[in-house]
């Protein structure tokens, strides 16, 4: 299964870059579910960049900056942000409709406001933004001679080579075809990895069923460096509701007007930021989080029954559809919500292009860390980050192309499964599945606390343990590949939370509540062998700079 790009993942990332390398040579894309099962597709917000005269490139590199907490690569933001309005733009040529709006001459657009921006700046396609990006770059793909697309392929390690040198390189990875219940060698002279984020790590989570940090394990295994893992965000306002698996309420209804309440009925944000309701999601979830703990309530309600049902229904039509379907008409009752895992900002180290640690192998949207999130994503930058890394990475791609054209792919060893067994007992995967979510939840979630995070620590060890055993005693199926990598991420989010003895952005310590300038860089590490296994190994890191205001 020889191609020149192998690109593990079908989201906004993947299938962009795709598309812009396909003219080199040839490109397999491979997904472990539907091509459509993405965090892309169900993105409801939009895409942030300064498209509207009354807006600066200024504004939103100052508001990024200000959301992550003093983390953020300025040289970053400024590049994604310079670049955002001319990827928006063909994303709109590739067939992307985006709403419109006449009244604004400069841009054309409909900008919707989320929280923490101080502009209209956000893109969007109603609450189905996502999924309209997704449809097209999938219609772009579809018709693409050099594109080969995989569905129900679940990539399992990559496949690293050494040179005469002693240099390590990756040539592809392992692949398990459901359907035929093979593991395939995937050979590509590079290979990226846009497999999402990690949002099944946790029991409440608005993430796909896909998000289970595939790509994160994998490139740790191969021993890339991974950076902030500690920075998951959580979503202020995931539905809550017994008949609603991980229904997300857009950051969107805030930014029309939604105010979030108490079980009295009262308002409570002045509480806790000047921004109200608009503040940054690190600081809305915290707040719910106080508000659920001090109340004993089992959530907080959005209320947005002052704006016409005829407005909600043509702004919101996903959700006020789903919601009326369970019995909430948000034009006349408020919506229940909850915090849930939603983003992960930290992911697989790369620079400017993409590239990561170990050669050959890029790392693009949700999966990569590239400086722009810092200690929290602001609202809509993820599919902007996505699109400008994906041009970025292929220009790459194209001024290196003549190392790699026409040259023969590297031997590698074909897939043993030895004395393996097939796995009757899906008891096995099931129990330590719920156990590693309950525990994620329960100790490593909003608020920590250093003997909480100690306590997940020890029993995070003995689970990865058993997991890696039932690895090598059993075939391997799409569920334990899930298993092994929830394990391994949750493990490594562990290590970085108890790293970072302070509280900055997503990531907040009860033992040391407030920010430390010793702590003013990047959680970065690797794998590394002892005499008891692989240990986690910590890396310097410079500091970016004094926190911005």
């Amino acid at each position: 299964m020889d191609s020149d790009f192998l690109i593990i993942g079908t989201g906004i990332a993947g299938l962009s870059f795709a598309l812009r390398v396909a003219d080199l040579g040839t490109v397999t894309l491979i997904t472990k579910k539907k091509k459509a099962d993405t965090a892309t597709n169900l993105a409801q917000g939009g895409i942030a960049a300064v498209l509207s005269a009354d807006d600066s490139k200024e504004s939103h590199e100052l508001d990024t900056i200000k959301a992550g907490a003093g983390l953020c690569h300025h040289d970053v933001v400024k590049m994604v942000v310079d670049e955002g309005p001319d990827r928006v733009r063909e994303l709109m040529a590739l067939g992307v409709h985006f709403v419109e709006n006449d009244q604004d001459s400069s841009s054309g657009l409909d900008l919707g406001r989320e929280g923490g921006h101080s502009h209209r700046r956000v893109a969007h396609a109603y609450d189905l933004t996502g999924h309209e990006i997704e449809q097209a770059l999938l219609n772009q793909i579809k018709s693409h001679p050099n594109v080969t697309l995989q569905e129900n392929h679940s990539a399992i390690d990559l496949l690293m080579v050494t040179d005469e040198n002693g240099k390590r390189s990756c040539s592809g990875a392992y692949v398990l075809d459901e359907k035929r219940k093979q593991v395939l060698v995937y050979r590509a002279h590079l290979t990226t990895l846009c497999t999402g984020g990690t949002g099944k790590v946790y029991l409440y989570t608005t993430n796909p069923d896909i998000a289970t940090g595939d790509g994160l394990a994998m490139a740790f295994r191969a021993g890339a460096v991974l950076a902030n893992l500690e920075f998951v965000q959580f979503h202020p306002t995931c539905l809550y509701h017994h008949k609603a698996k991980n229904f997300l309420i857009s950051e969107a209804v805030r930014g029309e007007g939604g105010i979030l309440k108490d079980h009295n009925g009262v308002a409570f944000m002045a509480k806790y930021d000047p921004r109200l309701d608009l503040a940054t999601r690190d600081t809305v979830a915290r707040a719910i989080d106080q508000e659920l703990k001090s109340s004993g309530a089992d959530c907080v309600f959005l209320d947005i029954t002052h704006k016409s049902r005829e407005f909600l229904q043509k702004r919101f039509p996903t959700i006020f559809t789903r919601c009326l379907e369970l019995g909430i008409d948000i034009s006349q009752e408020p919506i229940p919500v909850v915090p849930a895992a939603h983003y992960m900002c930290g992911g697989v180290e790369t620079d400017l292009q993409g590239c990561t640690s170990i050669t050959n192998l890029l790392a693009l949207g949700e999966t990569a860390c590239t400086g722009l999130h810092g200690g929290n994503r602001l609202a809509s930058n993820s599919l902007l980050e996505g699109i400008v890394y994906a041009k970025t990475a292929a220009d790459y791609c194209h001024r290196v192309w003549s190392d790699f054209a026409g040259k023969t792919l590297p031997a590698v060893e074909p897939w043993k499964a030895g004395e393996a067994e097939n796995l009757d007992e899906e008891i096995l995967i099931n129990h330590n599945w719920d156990q590693i979510r309950r525990i994620m939840w329960n100790y490593v979630g909003i608020v920590r606390k250093v003997q909480r995070l100690e306590l997940a620590q020890v029993r995070m060890r003995e689970i990865c343990r058993e997991i890696e055993q039932h690895y090598w005693d059993y075939l391997v199926s799409p569920n334990m590949l899930e298993l092994r990598n929830i394990a391994l991420i949750s493990h490594l989010i562990i290590q970085a939370a108890l790293a970072r003895k302070e509280s900055r952005g997503l990531h907040y310590l009860l033992d040391f509540p407030e920010q430390n300038n010793e702590f003013l860089h990047d959680t970065r590490f690797y794998k590394t062998h002892s005499d008891k296994g692989w240990r986690v190994t910590h890396l310097s890191q410079p500091t970016h700079g004094e926190p911005q205001a």
